[in-house]
């Protein structure tokens, strides 16, 4: 498997935050209808056993990785920063990975300055009205025609993000990649693609470097995924849970059933130990089939995997 890093820059507000497993479904779609759903199919064949052709991360901060989700009290503490602040520095720049991860705290930064800017956050939501229009009385009205209001999440101006991608460069080399996610930034990433949200230019491609220290024993996630019986240890692997209530999108929006079953996940920044540590660019497992995720499309899978990045994590008493 190779990794590469497709550098985007959003040219408008998303109505779905891109994270790893939204990315990976919308990827599907776009194959399917650039390439038919025999491509697709063929792609996906040993998704579940192991297999994935693709698997992709979080669209991060170009530059950062996310904090690993560890207690605070496993970092040095800085001694100019009280507690309220030290949580707010989710960001870790790719440098820090020649260092300590005990020492990760101190150079970690907040999402405004990641942007480089005290007025800018890195992201922002808001409400954004709506009207549905009675094509009978020309206005709004009550029901299904009441004004209604959705979030939207905006970036700093100017902000870059970087998507992690591993993939089987035998089933799909970096150059459909790369196309397949140009497509996806014009037509749009997410909810309410069709009025303009989710749109992102792909604006560079690079080989992804990013490597651990020799004497890595544990993996960073860079993206949610199913640890879920993969052999981890439970008392020395620590991480954020939470359940995606997933959705079918595109054409099957339409199809009368377009809800999921919930899922528990392992949000990005996890910190999976195992019992024995092997050098590999992503972990986790694939999701779905034989109706386990959609009774609409029984067929459908959910990214479970996540890219990795090889960390030295010490002991609970802070050794080597």
């Amino acid at each position: 498997m190779d990794m590469i890093t497709l550098r985007i820059r959003p040219l408008s507000p998303f109505g779905t935050p891109p994270l790893g497993d939204t990315l990976f479904g919308q990827l599907c779609w776009v194959i399917r209808h650039q390439s038919g759903e025999a491509r697709l199919r063929e792609l996906l064949d040993g998704y579940l056993d192991g297999q994935p052709f693709a698997v992709v991360a979080d669209a991060l901060p170009t530059g950062y990785l996310p904090r690993p989700a560890l207690p605070l009290s496993r970092f040095e503490q800085p001694a100019d920063a009280d507690r309220k602040r030290l949580k707010q520095r989710n960001w870790i720049s790719h440098s820090a990975l020649r260092q300590p991860l005990r020492s990760w705290l101190n150079v970690a930064r907040s999402d405004r300055e990641v942007t480089g800017h005290p007025d800018f956050s890195l992201r922002e939501s808001w409400p954004q009205a709506h009207n549905s229009i009675n094509r009978l009385t020309g206005t709004t009205g009550e029901g299904g025609f009441a004004p209604y209001t959705l979030m939207q999440i905006g970036f700093a101006p100017g902000l870059t993000l970087d998507i992690h991608v591993v993939f089987d460069p035998a089933r799909l080399s970096a150059v459909e990649l790369q196309a397949l996610f140009e497509s996806m930034g014009a037509t749009g990433f997410g909810r309410d693609a069709s009025i303009g949200l989710g749109k992102f230019a792909v604006v560079d491609h690079i080989p992804t470097t990013l490597t651990g220290p020799a004497n890595a024993n544990a993996y960073l996630t860079l993206a949610p995924c199913a640890p879920q019986g993969c052999g981890f240890l439970p008392h020395a692997s620590r991480y954020q849970p939470f359940t995606r209530f997933g959705r079918h999108g595109d054409t099957a929006v339409q199809s009368g059933q377009p809800f999921k079953t919930p899922i528990l996940l392992a949000a990005a920044g996890a910190v999976l130990k195992p019992s024995r540590y092997a050098k590999t660019h992503y972990v986790g497992q694939g999701l779905g089939g034989d109706g386990r995720l959609s009774r609409a499309i029984p067929e459908t899978v959910h990214q479970g995997y996540a890219p990795v990045i090889g960390v030295h994590l010490p002991d609970e008493e802070g050794q080597p």
